[in-house]
């Protein structure tokens, strides 16, 4: 029976071990602070930390003795600075900045490089983790890299970046729309079911009579908080100013999202478009709110797509990212000054609605946010058995003709055999240029034809009729899982943009949205010709690709004779 306790004894060595194991699971090397003193290393683990150092192979700093750890601790460069920037103390600081935080021992001179460097960490004299730079991680200015699930960077991760763990609700109920047909009936209500509260969070603000709406919330004793990016392409337009200076005046809560004395912006944009009335329900667009997004009924307009979520759970799970968002040294109070007017860019052409409203109940809702979850969507696509149908108001290449590997989920599904459609904007900003839409859906297209896949890109009709132009960024798998969202298939969207959307997992919802992709699709066609006449595409297509690979030949020829 000896043996027994020394079996135990056994058992909590090996215990103790493992405990005193301690990674590097974080690390800041280049910042946006000024003089970078806000650089820090993040290190993980259980038991003392007596003996553990960090070094950079130049300079190092070791633990005092009789420290321990119990999870994740922050190491900075120096804690003041490090607080200026997350508005906390880090753990420790290897150089002295304030009595407040405990100093690392340090030998030497210890600065991350930003371009190229390492991180050792060592229990004596033992090397337990190495993180290097370019190599284990590729640094950017900004970029907080991050370890997790075995892999560093799964995305790129900002400063001050929110980290929201995907959520997935059931027995949701709502209403789906469509844009044009009934996207501003669906936004005034909204609006209107508030008693005590609107958060909303949108990346342009410029149509007076949806802001009249809000402002006679306001009068009912409503709280408005509203979150505007702050430096939009083209700048903020007189329009959007007019807007902000009536409702600020009404006393509600503007604010823009922007890099500022005190803070870079987290974001590259805030591009989010959603609303929450009294965190009992919250509504989520493809559009901002102008006109071209929520035009009068009868008024042409963005196609788009739109759902009203009427479920607490996930109005809360969307107060809570807006909290964050709204929260950060970047925002500041906007205090434009300017007279309401009816100017929106109203089109005025005529379209009659062909779509009314989908209500659901019992749904499964996902919320998507960018770039916290915005993997979700590719995950979507790869999990289609049958049918993925996608409307994009455009696709484009990532950095230095990377693949997009949203546009990859799907020619892959099209390789296993599921029917893949795609709808882009025809618009003449999506189409006028020599890499945009056009060139884009004849490269799909190009692949299919090579590859014999069933696959499809067509660009949208548009004019009288039809709609204005292609906004939206949704996708339809299997008939009954729904994107909808703010989310562009480029890189900056789902990568450093915020963004906000929802995964509904519903059969009438699939079915409501299948119809509308359908009618777009069909109104479509095939790729016409100059004239506009629709084309049997399949020669021009096979010569694409025949092109396509004679530039692989011909590349492939020039690499062996530079060898």
């Amino acid at each position: 029976m000896r043996t027994l306790p020394l079996l135990i004894i056994l058992l909590l060595l090996c215990c103790s071990t493992a405990t005193a194991a301690f990674t590097i699971t974080g690390v800041c090397p280049d910042t946006w602070y000024k003089g970078e003193g806000d650089e820090y290393i993040i290190i993980t683990g259980t038991g003392s930390l007596t003996g553990v150092s960090v070094s950079d192979g130049e300079g190092s700093a070791r633990f005092p003795d009789g420290e321990r750890a119990d999870g994740n601790i922050v190491v900075a460069q120096q804690a003041e600075a490090y607080r200026t920037v997350h508005g906390v103390y880090p753990d420790y600081e290897w150089y002295d900045s304030t009595p407040a935080v405990p100093d690392l021992i340090r030998t030497g001179t210890l600065k991350l490089g930003n371009s190229g460097d390492e991180v050792i960490l060592r229990k004596g004299r033992t090397e337990t983790c190495r993180v290097t730079w370019p190599g284990d991680v590729v640094c950017r200015e900004g970029q907080v890299h991050y370890f997790e699930d075995g892999v560093w960077d799964p995305r790129p991760l900002m400063i001050g970046q929110s980290r929201f763990a995907p959520v997935t609700f059931t027995g949701v109920s709502g209403t789906a729309f469509a844009a044009p047909d009934a996207s501003r009936e669906m936004l005034l209500h909204t609006i209107r079911l508030a008693e005590d509260e609107l958060l909303i969070n949108v990346y342009e603000f410029a149509d007076p009579g949806i802001a009249a709406d809000v402002a006679a919330a306001r009068d009912d004793g409503v709280t408005v908080t509203l979150l505007l990016e702050g430096g939009p392409v083209g700048g903020i337009s007189a329009e959007e100013t007019e807007v902000a200076a009536y409702l600020r005046n009404t006393g509600a809560a503007v604010y823009t999202m922007e890099t500022t004395d005190a803070a870079h912006a987290r974001y590259r944009y805030d591009h989010a478009k959603y609303l929450i009335a009294d965190r009992e329900a919250v509504l989520v667009v493809s559009e901002n709110f102008k006109a071209s997004g929520f035009p009068e009924r009868g008024d042409t307009g963005n196609r788009g797509w739109g759902v009203l979520i009427t479920d607490p759970r996930v109005a809360d799970y969307f107060a809570d990212v807006f909290t964050a968002d709204v929260g950060g040294e970047d925002i500041v109070p906007f205090t434009p000054v300017g007279t309401l007017s009816d100017s929106d860019d109203k089109s005025g052409v005529p379209y009659q609605p062909d779509f009314g409203t989908q209500s659901f109940s019992g749904a499964t809702v996902t919320p998507v946010f960018a770039p916290d979850t915005a993997s979700l969507i590719p995950a979507l696509i790869k999990g289609a058995e049958q049918s993925v149908d996608i409307q994009q108001a455009y696709i484009s290449n990532w950095t230095k003709n990377a693949p997009n590997p949203y546009l990859e989920a799907a020619v892959d599904a099209a390789r296993r055999g599921v029917t893949v459609r795609i709808i882009l904007d025809s618009y003449w900003f999506n189409t006028e240029g020599e890499n945009d839409n056009d060139e884009m859906a004849a490269r799909i297209n190009a692949v299919a034809a090579a590859e014999n896949l069933p696959l499809e890109a067509r660009l949208a009709c548009l004019g009288p009729g039809y709609p204005e132009k292609v906004h939206n960024k949704g996708v339809i798998v299997d008939g009954d899982a729904v994107l909808i969202s703010s989310i562009n298939w480029n890189e900056n969207s789902p990568s450093f943009n915020r963004e906000a959307g929802v995964i509904i997992e519903d059969d009438e919802v699939g079915t409501y949205f299948s119809e509308v992709f359908t009618a777009d699709w069909v109104d479509a066609g095939p790729i016409s010709d100059d004239e506009g006449n629709p084309v049997d595409d399949t020669r021009l297509r096979q010569e694409i690709a025949a092109g396509v690979v004679g530039l692989f030949c011909i590349g492939y020829i020039i690499r062996r004779w530079r060898r």
